[in-house]
């Protein structure tokens, strides 16, 4: 005898037309208040030093480019989800889901497929050749320090995938600072029947320093699926677990050398609904990635610094008991550097191979299939007392289709202090999976007329504005990347399957504005995001599917005594579930708040309350999203 479960209907609540408005008329004030509270400060965000720009070292206040850092302080804010939700709750993507934090996510980039964003690991690509895409559900959270998220085409910078922007997760590490062992702990325990559990372990000196963390999360979960999705709808609960490590070692083995060592993995199960004819299966989807990466850093002079790093990424995902087992390996060799002529001339270069190889029983090749590419590049950065150039060039060799050139030409002019505007020309290319060209599903050659898979393009080119005053910071950035040769799966009569091809056949244009802003007005600091955009089928000027229009986020929090609050608002404007805009998802807005008490300098308690008015809504037609859920934490930082 099975056990079936059933939850009480939600109120269902489409997006009301003044949640959005409240947004923009919440921001709008914002804007105009913010000179009145303008101080400037004596350290500025902007002296932050970010590496995704440009693959090295890098200050935010010189990047020209529209780029978001997420840092500890907000992931460990965070209760419920993972990577894909910490980036929708920072406005930076869209999120669409089939069901709970473990089943199938993706993320839209400015509308761009999720394919369309290279993912990185501490430097080590995360991508599905089966799939196209990072497997975003299966990245752990727990264990990152913080989150780079560069928008834009950059495939100047990392070759195939850039054409939305890069994603960049990097872990924590030890700070060198204490020889004695630093732990912090931390666990919480909420609704459905979730616990979440963490550990760190770092320490080190000048010489050497380690940081070895683990982490689970585990839930009996919801029920995934809705009466709508009438193949796999089964009235049960839907739950997951997910383990992480990471060991990251570091030493420095000579002045100005330093050699590190990264291993991370990460085991994801999920409950998932196969289908409606079988109740009593269940069905699991199993989700292993792993990340290997070593690499050595050396400053040869005050004028010259190389990385030279070696790395791994695996994706593995099983579903039992119906039998389906993929896996992708992709090993990288890079040798990245930079050379300054001078205060305000930097050059950066870098040479790098990649190996991709897929395990998939529908290969046509047998069970796995591999491929290898070379590339080289070259960027050159000028930054004047008032206007900045750079400009990125790459050319990748692909074994399996030949080069594909790329570039990116940005310039930046100081209006005011504190007030940059910006604007950059570039393109970008995602190359076909290894799945999509050799899979029974891909072109066969041997017929007359068909010619192999053909690399998507990017063009994009975007303006933007910051200002920052200290207290506050406004940006926005209007862009504009129209997409060609995107692969689809069409009619059949160029493969071997009378279901259906990929094919180059389809064309997208992307464009948008996107705002943010953040203010500390008192003892109140407010910041929020809210994105207007148009991601069409250029054929048919139909929206793509389950992108909105409109989605923005608006967050205010204060400090009173020991205690922190917090309260946040996601919106989201109604989207069309098929490319053939029929089905309608409705809008939908959530309301999230968290609470922080200080019990001691090392000692917090948490409690967080999502989707507080337990809204119902679907990024995906016939499946669930997350109910209202309550976790309530505790957090050990030693002091430094």
């Amino acid at each position: 005898m099975t056990a079936s479960f059933r939850r009480a209907p939600r109120r269902c609540a489409p997006v009301r037309a003044t949640l959005l408005r409240a947004a923009v008329f919440t921001l709008a004030p914002l804007a105009l208040a913010l000179p009145a509270q303008a101080q400037q400060a004596g350290g500025s965000r902007l002296d932050q030093v970010v590496v995704t720009a440009s693959r090295m070292p890098q200050r935010l206040g010189d990047v020209l480019a529209d780029l978001t850092v997420i840092g500890r302080t907000e992931i460990e804010r965070q209760s419920f989800g993972s990577v894909a939700d910490l980036l929708r709750n920072a406005g930076c993507a869209e999120l669409v889901r089939n069901g709970g934090p473990a089943s199938t996510t993706s993320l839209f980039l400015r509308g761009a497929d999720s394919r369309h964003t290279v993912v990185l690991l501490d430097g080590v690509r995360i991508d599905s050749q089966s799939t196209g895409g990072a497997s975003w559900q299966a990245i752990p959270l727990a264990n990152v320090e913080r989150v780079e998220v560069l928008k834009g085409p950059a495939s100047a910078i990392y070759g195939s995938d850039a054409i939305a922007g890069v994603v960049h997760i990097i872990s924590r590490k030890g700070d060198g600072k204490s020889a004695a062992p630093r732990l912090e702990l931390g666990a919480a325990y909420g609704s459905l029947s979730s616990f979440k559990a963490d550990a760190a372990l770092s320490g080190g000196n000048a010489q050497f320093d380690y940081m070895l963390s683990l982490a689970t999360d585990e839930s009996k979960g919801f029920n995934a699926t809705t009466k709508q999705s009438a193949f796999s709808y089964v009235p049960d609960v839907d739950g997951w677990s997910n383990y992480s490590s990471t060991l990251r070692l570091g030493g420095t083995v000579a002045s100005g050398h330093r050699i590190e060592l990264l291993a991370v993995a990460a085991h994801t199960d999920g409950q998932y609904d196969g289908s409606s004819s079988r109740p009593t299966v269940d069905d699991h989807a199993i989700q292993d990635n792993r990340a290997l990466r070593a690499s050595w850093a050396a400053q040869w002079s005050a004028a010259l610094r190389t990385e030279l790093s070696v790395g791994e990424g695996r994706d593995r995902y099983e579903t039992t008991p119906s039998p389906y087992l993929t896996e992708t390996t992709l090993r990288n060799v890079a040798l990245l550097g930079s050379y300054s002529f001078s205060a305000t001339q930097q050059l950066n270069f870098q040479l790098e191979r990649s190996e991709d190889r897929l395990l998939n029983s529908g290969l046509r090749t047998g069970d796995n299939d591999q491929r290898s590419q070379n590339a080289a590049g070259l960027g050159w950065l000028y930054q004047g007392q008032r206007f900045d150039l750079q400009a990125h060039a790459r050319h990748d060799d692909y074994s399996e289709f030949g080069g594909v050139s790329t570039g990116t030409l940005a310039g930046g002019f100081k209006l005011l202090d504190g007030l940059r505007a910006y604007a950059s020309l570039g393109n970008a290319f995602r190359a076909p999976t290894l799945y999509q060209r050799g899979s029974v599903y891909g072109p066969d050659l041997l017929k007359p007329g068909v010619a192999a898979l053909n690399p998507e393009r990017g063009r994009n080119r975007e303006i933007g504005l910051r200002w920052d005053g200290g207290s506050y910071e406004i940006g926005a950035t209007a862009y504009l990347n129209k997409i060609n040769n995107l692969i689809v799966f069409g009619a059949a009569g160029s493969c071997n399957s009378t279901f259906g091809c990929y094919q180059n056949v389809a064309r997208a244009e992307l464009k948008g504005l996107s705002l943010s802003g953040s203010a500390q007005l008192g003892i109140m600091r407010l910041s929020g995001t809210l994105d207007f955009s148009s991601p069409k089928d250029a054929s048919t000027g139909l929206l793509l599917a389950r992108r909105a229009e409109r989605h923005g986020t608006l967050r205010a929090e204060t400090t009173l005594g020991n205690w922190l609050l917090g309260a946040a608002v996601q919106a989201s404007a109604q989207r069309w579930d098929n490319a053939a805009n029929t089905r309608k998802l409705g809008g939908y807005g959530l309301a999230n708040f968290d609470v922080q008490y200080r019990l001691s300098p090392q000692l917090r308690l948490q409690a967080n309350l999502d989707n507080a008015f337990d809204r119902e809504y679907q990024t995906a037609y016939g499946y669930q999203q997350a109910p209202r859920t309550l976790f309530v934490g505790l957090r050990f930082t030693p002091a430094n």
